[in-house]
């Protein structure tokens, strides 16, 4: 029960991620203030938690509103000892030489703005408290390209050196800051970010689910609660000397090109090598 009398705010927590996480510190003894759009997911969260999940229906992209789920958050707990920065979505999938401004705007409040809003509105309340420990939710798309649309990546870049950034910030005040760059896991983001009807959502999640089993060296794709499981990692005081870092949890998809792990796929050299055989037996014929 590493979190036993702490209070955690989980944002985007009605899905996915969000859930698996404010699930994982509830269960071990946080009391969770759950925030998302998605007032039915959130409500049906916290009905599951038998009191210990919280839920306060926000939009992270109304500055006003993260405030007022921060100061929600400390009046009925009587501070903030934990924060999870994790609403999010695909944001607009244009290249950089289709995309308007509004769809920028509107991805980098959504996945950038509001994680900055998030800190500022909650470090008050963690001072009050001694310190804390802020987790941000970034990607393996800001730490490489074709993992996501353009607008996505950069906003997710731009948590990773904000995380950083506010670890230097708020030392000071003994809060921790990391992020947590998540790789192919199966959660709905992809099929909303597709904007796939309803009535074929599922469809596209099993499709994407069998891809997920193959995309990376560990031959499954990732859940969310082996995001929530790091993110309770760096949210405790086993994670008391980390700061100003993150944590990939991407089953080893970033290790290197497929051919460096998956033996039925040739690299550079190997693939020469059967042109140059194939080419030679073809010239004998």
């Amino acid at each position: 029960m590493r979190f036993d009398g702490k209070t955690a705010v989980v944002t985007g927590a009605a899905s996915g991620i969000g859930r698996a996480s404010a699930l994982r510190l509830a269960a071990e003894g946080a009391q969770v203030i759950a925030a998302d759009i998605d007032a039915a997911g959130g409500e049906a969260l916290s009905a599951q938690s038998e009191g210990r999940i919280v839920f306060k229906r926000t939009d992270v992209c109304i500055d006003d509103q993260i405030r007022e789920l921060m100061d929600f958050a400390a009046q009925r707990t009587g501070g903030i000892d934990i924060l999870f920065n994790n609403a999010g979505a695909g944001g607009a999938r244009e290249r950089i030489d289709e995309i308007d401004a509004s769809g920028w705007d509107r991805t980098m409040n959504l996945l950038l703005r509001s994680v900055a809003m998030g800190i500022r509105h909650a470090v008050p309340h963690m001072v009050a408290r001694g310190g804390g420990s802020i987790v941000n939710t970034a990607s393996v798309a800001a730490l490489s390209t074709g993992m996501a649309p353009t607008a996505y990546s950069v906003a997710k870049a731009g948590v990773l050196h904000l995380s950083k950034l506010a670890a230097a910030d708020l030392a000071r005040y003994r809060i921790r800051v990391n992020a947590i760059c998540p790789g192919l896991i199966k959660t709905n983001i992809f099929a909303a970010s597709m904007e796939v009807p309803d009535a074929l959502k599922e469809q596209v999640n099993g499709m994407l689910a069998g891809i997920a089993d193959r995309a990376q060296p560990v031959a499954r794709g990732g859940t969310p609660e082996d995001i929530a499981g790091a993110v309770a990692f760096l949210a405790s005081e086993d994670a008391a000397f980390v700061t100003g870092t993150h944590l990939v949890v991407d089953g080893g998809i970033l290790v290197g090109p497929r051919h460096s792990w998956d033996p039925a796929t040739p690299g550079v050299s190997e693939a020469i090598r059967q042109s140059i055989a194939a080419s030679a037996g073809g010239s004998k014929a």
